[in-house]
C-alpha cells in the first residue's frame, strides 16, 4: 500500500472498523473500570456512532456530524484511569484483528490529541 493510503482503507474500510468497534465495546462493557458510563446507553446506537467516528479519524469517506468530544464526553468525570481503560481496551480490540503495533499507534496517537477534550482539562 501507498504512503498515501489512509488507515481507514488499511484496516479494511466500514465493515472492518465496525467489527473492531463491536469487539472495543464487548471488551469495555466486561470492564468494572468503564462499563457504568454505558448503564443507560443505547449501545447499538453508540456503535454505529462510535464505528463513524473511528471511519472519519482514520480518514473514511464519512463525514462525522456528532457532538464535539468535549461536549460528548461534559460532566462525565472522566479520570485519566478511565481513559486508558478505553486506550488499552481499543488497542486490544485491533490487535483482535491482526492491525500492526505500528498502525495501532497511529491510531492510539490520534486518540491522545483528543485527551484534554474528553477529560475536560
Amino acid at each position: 500500500m501507498s504512503e498515501n493510503t489512509s488507515l481507514y482503507a488499511k484496516l479494511g474500510g466500514q465493515e472492518a472498523i465496525a467489527a473492531v468497534v463491536d469487539n472495543f465495546y464487548d471488551r469495555l462493557l466486561q470492564d468494572d473500570t468503564v462499563n457504568e458510563f454505558f448503564k443507560h446507553t443505547d449501545m447499538e446506537k453508540q456503535r454505529r456512532h462510535q464505528a463513524m467516528f473511528i471511519s472519519f479519524a482514520l480518514g473514511g469517506p464519512n463525514q462525522y456530524t456528532g457532538k464535539s468530544m468535549a461536549h460528548a464526553h461534559a460532566g462525565m468525570n472522566l479520570q485519566m484511569s478511565h481513559f486508558m481503560a478505553v486506550a488499552n481496551h481499543l488497542s486490544a480490540a485491533l490487535r483482535d484483528f491482526h492491525v500492526s503495533e505500528e498502525d495501532i499507534q497511529t491510531v492510539i496517537n490520534h486518540l491522545l490529541t483528543l485527551k484534554d477534550d474528553i477529560l475536560g482539562k
